[in-house]
């Protein structure tokens, strides 16, 4: 399995560990497309991770992204795996990488091929929702936004929705402090070039916005 460090200029303090999944879902190779165009802009522009550690795994199903299936070539979905004793080598090895690097942030990006516009899933620490709004206000200025009442068989609000599967690539159970998690949905039939820009929008907006959240926590 494909993962890069990125370290970016130091920032004063110890430097913020994110990690960036993508293509955990074979057939959704947009994340994936969007973590490579990510890690070019942060090779010509390094300042924007200032203070960052990013660990980014841009496929995380290999087998699946080989054969374009949602599952792997085992027959599982990885994305119901995680934390349920599974034997599958991709959730084993990156559940000893979320348990290893104790991250302050988890960001997945995935594809939906029944939604009409971009969305996303906020998870864990009550910082996530100061997140992720600015990064849908980000992505939309390249897609719409799906702002409908029920996404995915959930209730959402102004695209966000707060409950979700189990089984999901998370942060250990009962890791204390939790970080922030942190999923990114793009709309499938929307043109490529515009999918991977609203990711990498919507990753710079965190970045940005979550360096500011903490550098601001001392003063709160």
């Amino acid at each position: 399995m494909p993962s890069y460090i990125f370290v970016g200029p130091a920032g004063g303090g110890e430097p913020l560990r994110v990690g960036l999944f993508a293509g955990i879902h074979g057939d959704e190779p947009e994340g994936t497309f969007a973590l490579v165009q990510f890690l070019h802009l942060l090779d010509s522009q390094p300042e924007l991770a200032t203070g960052y550690c990013l660990f980014i795994y841009p496929v995380c199903n290999p087998t699946g992204f080989e054969a374009d299936t949602r599952h792997t070539r085992t027959g599982k979905d990885l994305n119901r795996e995680f934390w349920r004793r599974s034997r599958q080598p991709e959730v084993r090895f990156l559940e000893a990488e979320l348990k290893r690097h104790a991250f302050h942030g988890l960001i997945a990006l995935h594809t939906d091929n029944t939604s009409h516009g971009f969305y996303g899933y906020a998870h864990g620490a009550t910082l996530t929702e100061n997140l992720i709004v600015p990064a849908l206000t980000a992505a939309e200025e390249f897609l719409p936004r799906n702002r409908a009442a029920v996404i995915d068989g959930f209730p959402a609000r102004d695209g966000v929705i707060r409950d979700g599967f189990g089984g999901i690539l998370s942060a250990p159970p009962g890791v204390r402090p939790r970080p922030f998690e942190i999923i990114l949905e793009t709309p499938k039939a929307a043109p490529e070039a515009l999918k991977q820009a609203a990711f990498v929008a919507a990753l710079q907006s965190i970045l940005e916005n979550y360096r500011q959240l903490i550098a601001y926590a001392p003063n709160i």
